[in-house]
Parts: C-alpha cells; sequence; structure tokens
C-alpha cells in the first residue's frame, strides 16, 4: 500500500504546560497526508525510565532545550523510517529501538522516539480510517477519571509530602456524569479553601496546593467537599492517592518532612496507611513505597491489596518485564501507564497486556509537564484500561484528555461502557 508508506519526518521545538521545553513532531505519508503528536515531560520521575535527551546548552532553556532530539528526528530517524509501512506499528519501534541501541533511549532521546512512536499510530489511524482509539485497540469502555484535586511532593509548593490526592466518581452512571461529579466537588474544594483564607492556586496538574496542617487533612478536606457538593464520601466520590514515595525515601526510611510527619520505617509507613484506609474512603494507592522497596510493595499488596488497589508506577515504568517480575512477586494489583516512561507505543501495549492477563487493573497516565495531545485517552479507550488520570478539572492540556474522553463516549453512543473498576 502505497499509501501508507512514511514520507519524512520532522519536529520543533514546542513548551510544555510548565514552560519547559519538548518536542512536536510530524510525519508525512507518500500520499501527502499528515499525521502529528506532542511529547509529554514528568518532574516525578523514576531511576529506570527512559530517558529525555537535553541539550545541556546552559545558554538556552538552562540546558533543557531539545534541539538535539529535534535533529535526531530530522536527520537519523526520518532517514531509516522512509519508505517503511506506517500500519507496522511493531516493525516501527523495533526499528526505532535498534536505531538507538541503548537501553533506555538516550542516545536518540526517548522524547524523540515516543513522538515519532505516536505520530506512527495517529497515521495509522488515517490510514484506516478509523479513529485512533478503533486503531489502537477493540475496546469501548470508558476509563474511570482519577482526577488529582490537591498537588504535594514534587507538583507543588504546598505543605504536603504526598504528590497527589485524587477524587475517584465511582458512582457516577457515565464517563460525562463522573466529569461532573469531579468538577462540582473540585469547585467546592476552592470555596472550603477560599472561606478559610487559604490558597487556591494550583501546582502542575491544577490541583490545588494549600498549606494544610498535615497530609491526613487533605483526605478529611476531599470528604466535607465530596458532601457540600451533595455526593456520598465512598459511594459517589471516593480517594486514590499517589504519595510518589521516592521523592521523600531517605536513607531506608520515609522523612514526611514538609507535615512534621517525622521519619518512618517501611512497616510504620504500611501502618499509616492502614490506618487512612480505616478512616477515609481510599480506594487506590499508587507509589506508597519507594521505587528500590519492593518488599514495601510486597508486603502493602498483602495487608490491603484485598481491600484497596495497590499501584505500581516509579517501581514498573510501564516496563513488561519489570511488570512480570511484580506479578510473580505479588508486588502490586495494578500498573500506571506512560507512553514516555517506556518509549514506544507497542512497548506501552505490551505492557497493558502484560498487566491485563494477569487481571491486574490499569491506569493510563499524563505527565506533570503536558500539551493539549490527546493521545492517552484514546489509549485508555482502544486498550479498556479502566482508569485514567489527566490532573484536576482544570488547565486545557489536562481537560483535552478529559474533552476528548466525552467526545469518544457521544461517539460510541449506546456501545460505550462505563464501570467502576475499584474494589470497595
Amino acid at each position: 500500500m502505497s499509501h501508507a508508506k512514511i514520507d519524512a519526518i520532522s519536529a520543533r521545538e514546542i513548551l510544555d504546560s510548565r514552560g519547559h521545553p519538548t518536542i512536536s513532531v510530524t510525519l508525512s505519508l507518500k500520499d501527502g497526508r499528515i499525521a502529528g503528536a506532542e511529547v509529554p515531560s514528568g518532574a516525578s520521575i523514576g531511576r529506570r525510565e527512559a530517558v529525555e535527551l537535553r541539550d545541556g546548552d546552559s545558554a538556552r532553556f538552562d540546558g533543557n532545550g531539545v534541539l538535539r532530539a529535534v535533529t535526531a528526528v530530522a536527520t537519523e530517524i526520518s532517514d531509516r523510517l522512509a519508505g517503511m509501512d506506517v500500519t507496522d506499528q511493531q516493525a516501527i519501534d523495533q526499528a526505532l529501538i535498534a536505531l538507538d541501541g541503548t537501553p533506555n533511549k538516550i542516545r536518540l532521546g526517548a522524547n524523540a522516539i515516543i513522538g515519532v512512536s505516536m505520530a506512527v499510530a495517529r497515521a495509522a489511524a488515517l490510514v484506516r480510517g478509523l479513529p485512533l482509539y478503533q486503531s489502537l485497540g477493540s475496546g469501548i469502555r470508558l476509563p474511570m477519571p482519577c482526577m488529582n484535586v490537591l498537588n504535594g511532593g514534587k507538583h507543588a509548593d504546598s505543605s504536603l509530602d504526598f504528590q497527589e490526592f485524587m477524587i475517584v466518581p465511582m458512582g457516577a452512571p457515565t464517563f460525562a456524569e463522573a466529569m461532573r461529579y469531579g468538577a462540582e466537588t473540585y469547585a467546592a474544594i476552592r470555596a472550603i479553601l477560599h472561606e478559610r483564607g487559604l490558597a487556591t492556586s494550583v501546582g502542575d496538574e491544577g490541583g490545588f496546593a494549600p498549606r494544610l496542617e498535615d497530609n491526613e487533612a487533605a483526605c478529611a478536606l476531599i470528604v466535607e467537599a465530596t458532601e457540600r457538593a451533595g455526593f456520598r464520601p465512598g459511594r459517589d466520590i471516593a480517594i486514590a492517592l499517589d504519595p510518589a514515595a521516592s521523592s521523600f525515601a531517605q536513607d531506608g526510611n520515609y522523612v514526611l518532612e514538609r507535615s512534621g510527619g517525622g521519619r518512618l520505617d517501611s512497616a510504620q509507613l504500611l501502618d499509616l496507611y492502614a490506618g487512612w484506609i480505616d478512616r477515609w474512603p481510599i480506594v487506590s494507592i499508587e507509589d506508597g513505597f519507594s521505587e528500590d522497596d519492593w518488599d514495601g510493595f510486597v508486603a502493602q499488596t498483602s495487608a490491603q491489596g484485598q481491600r484497596i488497589q495497590i499501584v505500581g508506577d516509579d517501581l514498573l515504568v510501564t516496563d513488561p518485564a519489570t511488570i512480570a517480575k511484580a506479578i510473580e512477586r505479588k508486588a502490586c494489583t495494578a500498573a500506571l501507564i506512560k507512553l514516555n516512561q517506556i518509549g514506544t507505543v507497542s512497548e506501552t501495549l505490551a505492557a497493558i497486556d502484560t498487566a491485563q492477563k494477569a487481571g491486574w487493573g490499569t491506569m493510563i497516565s499524563h505527565r506533570s509537564g503536558e500539551t493539549i495531545d490527546s493521545f492517552i485517552a484514546d489509549l485508555a479507550v482502544g486498550t479498556s484500561a479502566g482508569q485514567i488520570k489527566s490532573g484536576a478539572p482544570c488547565r486545557g492540556e489536562r481537560l483535552a484528555k478529559y474533552n476528548r474522553l466525552m467526545a469518544i463516549e457521544a461517539e460510541l453512543g449506546k456501545r460505550a461502557v462505563f464501570e467502576n473498576p475499584f474494589i470497595r
């Protein structure tokens, strides 16, 4: 099919939602059709993630420019992929991995490689005459949105050690209604903060970043806002946490410095979570332990995995082999999925497949530095992932994903499926 052949690929430097440089990729087919992709970037980054290529030139963007990655796309990558069938995602991604030649995609840059891989997937959808979600898979299930409404850790200058406090509108009958539940609860949080004279400015992912008395006060605030918005805590709205524990791990312990929570060992942190699960309507904890604390994850899954979802992010880095190891060790019950964490679409699909075959949950995730690209919305539906997190119901780069999901739900009509994936 000559119309499916890649003609050329180019890229340019753009800015993400934090004002940091990232890449926009444009792929041209022989028949003149064009597809593109914009690449996100994380602040809370696992050590084993695929590595972005940055310029290191302090005269531009404090060394964070991406012109080297842009050049890699326009030269080596474009030359290698020219003439390849754009519908063969696996072959193209393997060619990219081989061309880079490093285990973590550092030579060409994971930002360059994932941008090209995403653009290939979009172009393949054009060739097939399908929406992206149908080209990526056969799913018709809308994901449960997990909305980050209170930001801490590396995502905000707040008093919270834990990085994300999310609301989960699990009582909603449709995705569109889930967004309404979330937006109304988010508005109630803003109103309560305003009444108390607390900051209503937001962090990287659109969540509020107030100075609360301690980490647990965030749970109390969410429950209060849920009730004010007219919803039932634990029935209509639940809580999901992403402590991002690697960010406060020190010398084998966990130091809750911002909130004055002291120094805890792994067992004491597990006890803290147990108390919170008893007191608050928590359905999911992501990265409750550091990326090196496998024993902590195993202990949490054993002790709490029947009550809540245990999600691995920095521990798993969207890597199928690492997910398989975690399945064998019973270290989690769900995997967080980030495209740029592994670096190609086909590897991402393999990670999702590995987790789902083991009966695990899968949560598709944005990054803290985002663009208006809505690729992950289609990915979540096409793979029947069941869950997505794209930040608060605030800020255009977050809402681009949620609004795309509402459009997909409307397009699917009566065929659309929306289910609560959480055990409670």
